[in-house]
């Protein structure tokens, strides 16, 4: 069976990488956009993502997580004290789905959206396309290795 890889983001100030660390693992949920959300109930367990910070200056990767948990109900969705609760969405076919990521580690350094445009193009690294506002994107294979390379060993 073949890992796949993956970019995630979110905003530090939200849930960033050392919030993950802290806690261990988390359930990756709030995700209100289906291609994204199609995207994760295309992961399996094992696959591995590139955890990237998002709306800071400068946005880039800065750490790794592994798939621990896939097709999971987003319990966000039915909570009406949650800004992702969806009326629409109910127990018995719920519309969003999250998993569970574990903490990988961390990159001695960020990685920015600046370098990673200079570096690649948006075949290869669909974050770099213009315009994308994906949370979740598909990294191929030969980027990762090459992303790994960069990016040099984590800090656990």
């Amino acid at each position: 069976m073949t890992m796949n890889w993956w970019l995630m983001k979110s905003e530090p100030d939200v849930f960033g990488i050392e919030h993950l660390k802290a806690e261990g693992s988390t359930l990756w949920d709030g995700i209100r956009n289906y291609q994204a959300r199609n995207f994760m109930r295309s992961m399996a367990v094992g696959d591995q993502a590139f955890f990237y910070h998002s709306n800071t200056s400068p946005p880039g990767i800065v750490g790794l997580m592994e798939v621990l948990e896939v097709g999971l109900t987003d319990p966000s969705q039915f909570d009406p004290s949650n800004k992702y609760f969806d009326a629409a969405s109910k127990a018995e076919s719920p519309r969003w789905d999250c998993v569970r990521l574990a903490y990988g580690g961390s990159f001695q350094e960020l990685l920015s959206l600046d370098r990673l445009k200079e570096l690649f193009t948006a075949e290869q690294l669909p974050v770099v396309r213009k315009g994308n506002r994906l949370s979740i994107l598909p990294v191929p294979a030969a980027s990762a290795a090459s992303l790994l390379t960069l990016l040099g060993p984590v800090q656990l």
